[in-house]
């Protein structure tokens, strides 16, 4: 049998339509329930239903990869040239039947492919998004070229799901698709409070002192390294190097081999010498996440004792505390009950919901004029939305 191509742009048309069908809903949606409403306020709608799906995508996303589906179709954009894996069931048939746990099975596939259609689908919102915003820009407030560059990243983001299947899970590039994809959300927060403070002039966002936006943007830039850690951690399936908690190996400091383990460009399960990886680097890369963790931890919490004392910043503190808290059992639960499913796939979703509420926090406030933050009393809460 002559060797599957890895790009085979065949069905590109059919998936493309496929995904403007899956986007019909969502968009259908919208304009049924906001047609009377003034255009910023339905791209506001928008921009909120396509974050939302795209939370979905992130953990489908998790899940295709935690269910070892990621080459559950071999090629790109189709299933072995076909638009589905109905059309691919004599080649899926083949591979399943000459290695029936291997990664192309009929489950797998489609798992990989309902991955990929949601994509599309994400990917036909954010265009709508664009074009209106471009047609609707003399009477916006937001700049139409926030929508644009969201639009351009999902392409970016389309780019590295392709180079994540015919690179045969790569973690560097599986980790950069991961971190594209909480981007992505963190550009549609962006936009979506921007519309929001438009729709609200002026005094819509808070004002808080210049320590405390300092504080915001330091712990967005930590939960950011966190999470690429976190992302090293799965695409080298190194959770399970440390069982124990909170010793590793039943020791406070197990034997690691960092720069084993920290070499990035290699392929999935070798060295940069192209031999099997070590367990001591699995270790350096499971122990370095772990560390890092109550680093997170701590400032997480830190930092939501000083938004709870703005009045309108409370809920962006119960929030933040709520998913530091989930982080910290899900996290846990990964390493003491063997990496269930369930666990590992919510582990994702809590750091996608800390993008988005770190992104909400940080565009509704303002550093105060006079560096001190105005009296919470006097603004709303509906500024301060995570």
């Amino acid at each position: 049998m002559d060797a599957q191509p890895l790009y085979d742009l065949a069905p590109i048309a059919r998936l493309m339509l496929l995904g403007v069908v899956i986007a019909l809903g969502p968009l259908a949606w919208v304009w049924l329930r906001n047609r009377h409403a003034p255009p910023a306020h339905r791209l506001r709608v928008l921009t909120l239903v396509t974050l939302f799906l795209t939370f979905d995508l992130v953990l489908f996303g998790a899940f295709t990869r935690l269910t070892d589906s990621g080459l559950g179709c071999p090629d790109w954009p189709g299933c072995y040239g076909a638009a589905s894996p109905i059309g691919a069931h004599a080649d899926i048939s083949a591979a399943q039947q000459a290695m029936p746990t291997g990664p192309v099975t009929f489950s797998k596939a489609w798992v990989e492919m309902i991955h990929r259609y949601l994509a599309t689908a994400v990917g036909v919102l954010i265009l709508v998004l664009a074009s209106v915003s471009w047609v609707e820009r003399r009477r916006l407030s937001v700049h139409w070229a926030w929508p644009l560059v969201t639009l351009v990243w999902v392409c970016l983001q389309g780019a590295f799901g392709a180079l994540t299947v015919t690179m045969k899970l790569f973690p560097a590039i599986v980790t950069l698709h991961l971190l594209g994809g909480l981007v992505l959300l963190a550009l549609l927060r962006a936009q979506a409070v921007a519309y929001q403070m438009g729709e609200l002039g002026s005094q819509g966002r808070q004002p808080v002192s210049a320590g405390l936006r300092l504080a915001l943007v330091a712990g967005f830039a930590l939960v950011w390294l966190q999470i690429a850690l976190g992302g090293w951690v799965s695409t080298n399936y190194a959770v399970l190097a440390c069982s124990d908690f909170p010793t590793c190996q039943g020791s406070w400091w197990p034997s690691m081999n960092f720069q084993e383990g920290f070499t990035l460009w290699r392929e999935l399960g070798e060295n940069h010498r192209g031999e099997a990886i070590g367990f001591p680097a699995l270790t350096a890369i499971h122990y370095v996440h772990r560390l890092m963790a109550y680093a997170v931890l701590a400032v997480l919490l830190a930092l939501a004792w000083r938004l709870w004392r703005h009045l309108a910043l409370a809920r962006t503190a119960r929030l933040l505390l709520a998913v530091a808290l989930w982080q910290f059992v899900t996290g846990l639960s990964n390493v003491v009950l063997d990496w269930p499913l369930l666990a590992a796939v919510s582990h994702t979703g809590g750091a996608a919901a800390l993008v988005i509420v770190f992104t909400g926090a940080i565009a509704s406030t303002r550093r105060s004029p006079q560096g001190r933050a105005a009296p919470s009393s006097s603004l709303s809460l509906s500024g301060s939305t995570p």
